[in-house]
């Protein structure tokens, strides 16, 4: 596996892509600083439907309102992440496929999304009624797991500057 990796970043960096990435001026700071914004706005959808669930901030409206108000801007703004996102791999491949925290980010990644459709279903689909009685314990413990992973996620992908490649 090691090996492939090693390989997909040789080949990765010899790419006409990669080298007008590494070579036009601001270009790696344009996608940060996309790339950064769209994290941001994620987060913040994130912390403020979590805490609409936790009964922290906006109580007068329904979970339902303010989830689809704040889970819609994650799924519209994931495929900017995830397109800036490669394109910066794709400009510094070893710095990041090479990296043990990068992996680890990918892989929380994935697990939140899949985290943020299962809330999704809970907040925005399932009767008044029902989340409030039957599930309101788990609607709970899966919006703890759900912000937990996007701050562990947001901490990751900064923590990869400081993560030696291998």
């Amino acid at each position: 596996m090691e090996y492939a990796l090693y390989e997909l970043t040789g080949r990765l960096s010899h790419t006409w892509l990669s080298g007008f990435i590494q070579t036009t001026p601001y270009v790696i700071p344009g996608l940060q600083i996309v790339h950064i914004l769209c994290v941001a706005i994620v987060f913040t959808a994130a912390t403020v439907t979590a805490g609409r669930v936790f009964g922290w901030v906006e109580r007068d409206v329904e979970e339902s309102r303010v989830a689809r108000r704040f889970l819609t801007s994650i799924w519209k703004v994931l495929p900017i992440l995830v397109l800036t996102g490669s394109l910066l791999v794709v400009g510094e491949p070893r710095r990041s496929l090479l990296n043990a925290t990068f992996g680890l980010k990918m892989a929380l990644l994935l697990f939140a999304i899949i985290l943020t459709g299962v809330l999704q279903a809970r907040v925005m689909h399932l009767p008044d009624g029902m989340r409030r009685r039957e599930g309101r314990t788990a609607t709970i413990m899966v919006s703890i797991a759900f912000l937990t992973l996007w701050c562990t996620i947001l901490v990751a992908g900064r923590w990869i500057a400081y993560t030696p490649t291998a």
